[in-house]
């Protein structure tokens, strides 16, 4: 697996969707049994080889002006009660992720970070060719991620046991039906395997 020109991309890992204060507590209680724990040492492995890992946030605009509300998922977003205001803690990345050095790039309507985002131009302009995807969920957004990705002409590599979906069986079927068409599919161990630490490749 070539991940010399591999950035990490994580999905909505912030504390508005994967805190105590979640928009759909299920899927941040889910998250917390490996998809946090493996996210983290994937972002930390990444920080140690000089791989740039960026985060992809979701937040409301100011007063919900302009918010998507053609879709049952943005109903049930604002019916939760938890605001993704800006400048906000729910817009933090969640303390487990969040490193000095890491790009933190918002989105204020739609499914997915790469459309009509910065996410693309910022990769490109770090010569990114590779995303390991890492995040929630695997019922849209991740998937929205590695479908938009790929017709952007990125390689995608996506260690399941750092994303999550609910209920986990249907999860585990779209990554085993649909991203596995689409992503290169690996785990959290393979993913720290190989990237070796920057002071050992600068040794070499």
């Amino acid at each position: 697996m070539d991940l010399s020109d591999a950035a990490v991309v994580t999905q909505e890992c912030q504390k508005g969707v994967l805190g105590a204060e979640a928009v759909f507590p299920q899927l941040a209680e889910a998250a917390r049994v490996s998809m946090i724990p493996n996210a983290e040492r994937i972002v930390k492995s990444a920080r140690a080889a000089g791989v740039p890992v960026v985060h992809c946030i979701a937040a409301h605009p100011p007063g919900l002006v302009g918010y998507n509300s053609n879709a049952r998922l943005f109903g049930a977003a604002r019916k939760s009660g938890v605001k993704l205001d800006p400048g906000t803690e729910a817009v933090e990345v969640i303390d487990e992720l969040r490193g000095d050095g890491d790009i933190v790039t918002t989105r204020f309507h739609g499914i997915g970070p790469m459309w009509n985002t910065d996410l693309d131009p910022i990769l490109r302009n770090l010569r990114i060719r590779t995303i390991v995807v890492v995040g929630a969920s695997v019922n849209v957004g991740v998937t929205n991620l590695v479908m938009d990705a790929v017709n952007a002409s990125y390689q995608v590599v996506l260690p399941r046991d750092a994303v999550v979906g609910i209920p986990q069986e249907y999860a585990d079927a779209m990554i085993d039906n649909t991203l596995s068409l689409l992503a290169t599919l690996t785990t959290t161990d393979e993913i720290v395997a190989a990237w070796p630490r920057r002071s050992e490749a600068e040794g070499r």
